[in-house]
């Protein structure tokens, strides 16, 4: 067990992200996510479910065809889609990434 201090935490760019990563299990991974005002997270494919719960500021989540936005103590949970993100004021969340278990068999 171990407790992580979200805001003294510190997130390296989008080219940098797997450093975002603070902790990593079997089938799950959690990591920090701090975009400035105007910056994006490209439309990316992923194959897991993933968690967005926004710790600051306000982001436009694109899932698929639908966007959406995200205000600061909001959560949002997707399936695995295309998911793309933007910020115009800058946001700070927390981005859980969940693999589902392998099939049996």
């Amino acid at each position: 067990m171990k407790v992580f201090d979200l805001d003294e935490m510190a997130a390296f760019p989008y080219d940098e992200r797997d450093k975002n990563v603070f902790y990593k299990a079997p089938h799950f991974k959690v990591r920090i996510i701090d975009l400035p005002a105007g910056g994006a997270i490209p439309h990316c494919e992923m194959a897991e479910h993933v968690i967005f719960c926004v710790l600051s500021g306000e982001a436009r989540a694109t899932v698929g065809p639908e966007t959406l936005t995200l205000r600061e103590r909001q959560c949002l949970i997707t399936e695995p889609a295309t998911i793309a993100m933007r910020t115009d004021t800058g946001v700070r969340m927390l981005g859980v990434q969940i693999q589902a278990p392998p099939a049996d068999g």
